[in-house]
This record gives structure tokens, sequence and C-alpha cells, in this order.
């Protein structure tokens, strides 16, 4: 057996220590949500139960959990769907140069590189101004917007310029219209992209904080819940729903990896079966 030289144990250490590091906070948190009824905010823990779980599902003396819950839950749906609809039309555009498309495509994804709490005031201020309703639906999903339309962007556009035209060519050779060339070939065939740019809108919605701090209005989404919690909430409950929504968010990733896997099964099968003459 070859044996591996010294750079590979301590890049492997140093692997180790990184995954650690992303991973330990929230290991802590789940393990000290496992307090008992006496239980504090730090270790050592002061007995094992789940009766910091159970008391998230009874009234609680302060904050909204569970309308926050729906509210970042229905706000990540809006700002998913319309990250998919418009990134692909977007990438849809782009695959043509027209005039000014530089321009347009580096304005678009400048809203990657300004600090998140001058997006959410810079809306926030624009609503006030303009005297809109400053609401999570509205102002909140436009903020929310400029922060996951570019990973969108970014990633239809690469989707497409590797995207073989030779499929829609041959779409247009057997007599399709524009829209069943892109409803019958090109949307299938990118689909799993579509599904990575859906999981991103979801899951960069679902958490986030400070574009959404001060366009959100009086109705808080979960982020901002949770942040208003850690100053009066002095028990383990902030821990475990600290650990239900990480669970909450890797099912939801669980769940789109699946939709992947079983669009590739899918897909080989239906390719295996038409080179068989199915």
């Amino acid at each position: 057996m070859e044996k591996r030289p010294r750079s590979f144990y301590v890049l492997a250490v140093f692997f180790g220590f990184f995954v650690l590091f992303l991973y330990g906070p929230i290991l802590t948190i789940g393990i000290l949500s496992f307090q008992g009824p006496k239980g504090g905010l730090t270790f050592p823990m002061n007995g094992v139960s789940t009766h910091w779980f159970r008391d998230l599902f009874q009234e609680q003396a302060v904050g909204d959990i569970w309308g926050a819950f729906r509210r970042s839950f229905g706000l990540g749906l809006m700002v998913m769907i319309t990250t998919v609809v418009v990134s692909v039309m977007a990438g849809l555009a782009f695959r043509k140069r027209f005039y000014g498309s530089g321009l347009l495509f580096y304005a678009a994804i400048t809203s990657l590189v300004i600090p998140s709490i001058l997006i959410s005031l810079g809306v926030g201020l624009i609503f006030s101004q303009l005297g809109l309703k400053v609401h999570w639906a509205t102002s909140g999903f436009g903020a929310q917007l400029t922060w996951t339309l570019p990973f969108g962007l970014l990633i239809m556009f690469a989707v497409f310029n590797r995207f073989d035209k030779s499929y829609e060519e041959a779409a247009r050779d057997q007599g399709a219209t524009a829209w069943q060339t892109l409803r019958h070939v090109v949307l299938p065939i990118i689909a799993p992209s579509l599904i990575g740019v859906a999981l991103f809108g979801f899951t960069l919605s679902y958490d986030e904080f400070a574009r959404t701090l001060l366009t959100a209005g009086s109705y808080n989404t979960l982020p901002l819940e949770i942040f208003g919690m850690t100053t009066n909430v002095t028990t383990p409950v902030i821990y475990a729903l600290g650990t239900l929504t990480t669970a909450f968010s890797f099912v939801i990733i669980a769940a789109f990896l699946l939709s992947v896997w079983i669009m590739g099964r899918r897909r080989a099968r239906l390719g295996s079966d038409a080179g068989k003459g199915v």
C-alpha cells in the first residue's frame, strides 16, 4: 500500500477543524436544547429531556414563533418562484447580445457587494417616501430579491453558456414552435439547474436577516423573531427552536436533492428506453 505524504495528514487535520468550525455551533445548540426543565443556556447540562421542544408548541410568553415561521415559509416560496421565473427569462434573453447587456448584467449583480443593511435601509426608505406600507410581503419581498436574483442569474448564465443549441434546432426541424421547443426541450434539459436555483432562492430567503430587518414592517420573519428572543429569553427554548429550524432547513435541502436524483434516474431510464428502441 502506497504511503501517503505528510501533507495529506496536515490537510486532513485542517479540513477536520474546518468542518468542526462549521458545524460545531450547530451541534452545541442541538445538545443544549435537550436539557431538563431546569436547564440553562450554558454547560454543564442540567438533565436530559425533550421538555423545551414540547414548550415550543405551547403558548409563548414572548414572541410569535409559529406566525414568524409561516411568514418566513410563505416569503421563501414567493422569493423562490420569482427567482426561478426571472432567472430563466433573463438567461434566455442574455443568450443573444443586445445593446446595454453588459451594463445591465453588472447592475444586476452589484447588489451582492452592497452591504445588506444598506439595501434594507434603502428599500424601506423608498417605500416610506412613496407612501407605501412597509410589509414583509412587499418591501421585504423586494429586498430579498436583491439577494437571490443575482445568484439565480449567475447560475442560469452558466447553464445556458454550456447549453447545446442543436437540441433546439432539431426540435424546430421537426416543426416545433418556439414555445413548444422551450417547454418540451429546453426546460426539461435545464430542470436540475432550476431546482438548484429554487433551492438557493428559498434557503437564502428563509434565513435572511439583514435585508429584512428594516423592510419587514410590524410582523417579524423567523430570523428576526429569533434575534428578538435572544434579548429576552433565558431558557433553552431558543436552542430548541434553533434545532428545529436547522432540521427543517436540512429537510428542505434533502427534498431538493432527492428531486434532482429522481429526475436524473428518470432521464437515464428514458434514455435507456430510447436506446433500445422502446
